[in-house]
């Protein structure tokens, strides 16, 4: 299963766009090896786990031209690149505390020539910056994941949705986002087709300032 996958659910895309998403299973194979970011069994089925994974938060929310995107712990790069491919007029900033993982993210950058992808390494509760929304894959649950992010939301929205986070998470979430009364689920099978995505999800949690 190949690009596409991803071809087939946003046929919308430049000549640009689609030779990037088919540049990338080459980029990983080559870095992988050098750099195991990324299982055996996923880097096979790369597009299907990791990359129409990322792009599920497009189903869910586009990024206006010059909206500035946090992706935390972002791993060898997803969901940020995938999103940064698609939206080439937002800015993405990568962060991830480990050093071999932000260099092949920063190879795969360069091999794609993204203007767009700044990557960081970094703890998130390090960075100065604020950011119209976060996104993240499943790297901690939410209370701890919220309590990372603080005052990382910027409060003036420029999107219809307000700013916060959207997280890709799978499974019951129940216990974990029974505090978040106002968090907003959206099940990735309603847009996806594959059986992969019968138990993923987005999270969407606005961020609530005070005053």
């Amino acid at each position: 299963m190949k690009a596409e996958i991803v071809f087939k659910y946003f046929p919308n895309l430049s000549d640009n766009q689609q030779h990037q998403f088919v540049q990338l299973e080459e980029l990983y194979k080559d870095w992988n090896l050098k750099i195991n970011v990324v299982s055996r069994k996923d880097i096979e089925e790369l597009y299907l786990r990791h990359v129409l994974h990322s792009l599920g938060i497009a189903k869910v929310q586009t990024f206006k031209p010059g909206s500035e995107i946090l992706d935390v712990g972002t791993g060898g790069g997803f969901p940020g690149i995938p999103l940064a491919i698609l939206f080439p007029e937002s800015k993405f900033t990568l962060v991830d505390s480990i050093g071999k993982k932000i260099k092949v993210v920063e190879e795969v950058v360069e091999g794609l020539q993204l203007q767009n992808v700044t990557p960081i390494n970094s703890r998130v509760e390090e960075l100065n910056a604020q950011f119209d929304f976060i996104v993240s894959r499943a790297v901690a649950a939410m209370p701890t994941f919220v309590h990372w992010v603080k005052g990382r939301i910027k409060k003036e929205s420029v999107h219809e949705r307000r700013n916060g986070i959207l997280y890709l998470k799978g499974g019951d979430l129940s216990e974990e986002l029974k505090d978040y009364r106002n968090a907003e689920i959206f099940e990735l099978s309603d847009y996806f087709t594959e059986e992969f995505y019968d138990t993923k999800k987005v999270v969407y949690l606005p961020m609530k300032f005070k005053g």
